[in-house]
């Protein structure tokens, strides 16, 4: 049994989006974590943040499902992650070349690797719809409207989602989304 969007539209709808978000939150701090304490000489601590990181974002995305923060029918949101990520490739590298240009030559290296790793995402969005080709259903043009920090496509009414939508990459709220089509 499906536990998708079980709170959603009752009183732990609102919960379960903060306990999404704060998860999500607790991923990005236990990896800080971890990151920090390589730096400073505690190997042995690094495994056990990055533990609690996987065990967090786990955590995130149940809350996320349970409330029903991204569609059932996922498909649509492949697709637009398989664009946004090939995007957020050349995206990154810019961002590296500009942290290298501040005399960040260290960092821009790492930032250089996470390029390609969002454009093997995009790969990896790539390879899954191929092996799940999606029937295009005859349906009048939809509007499409474009995330502008990362690139995410929206189609259809973006308007139909709720005032606290938010881009599902980067965060970003309804509002700055432009369209396009």
């Amino acid at each position: 049994m499906s536990i998708y969007g079980q709170a959603k539209g009752t009183k732990l709808e609102a919960m379960m989006k903060k306990m999404a978000q704060a998860e999500a939150n607790g991923t990005m701090m236990y990896y800080a974590l971890a990151r920090l304490a390589k730096e400073q000489g505690y190997d042995d601590l690094v495994p056990l943040f990055l533990e609690a990181a996987g065990q967090e974002a786990v955590h995130a995305g149940f809350y996320a499902v349970l409330g029903g923060q991204y569609p059932q029918d996922f498909w649509g949101l492949v697709k637009g992650l398989q664009k946004a990520e090939t995007k957020g490739e050349a995206q990154v590298k810019a961002m590296a070349d500009s942290v290298r240009a501040a005399g960040f030559a260290e960092a821009a290296d790492e930032m250089e690797l996470f390029a390609k790793q969002e454009g093997h995402h995009g790969v990896l969005m790539g390879e899954i719809l191929a092996r799940y080709p999606q029937e295009e259903k005859a349906e009048a043009p939809k509007k499409v409207y474009v995330c502008p920090v990362c690139g995410y496509e929206y189609e259809g009414d973006i308007y139909s989602e709720s005032d606290d939508w938010v881009c599902p990459i980067c965060g970003q709220p309804r509002n700055v989304f432009r369209e396009v089509k």
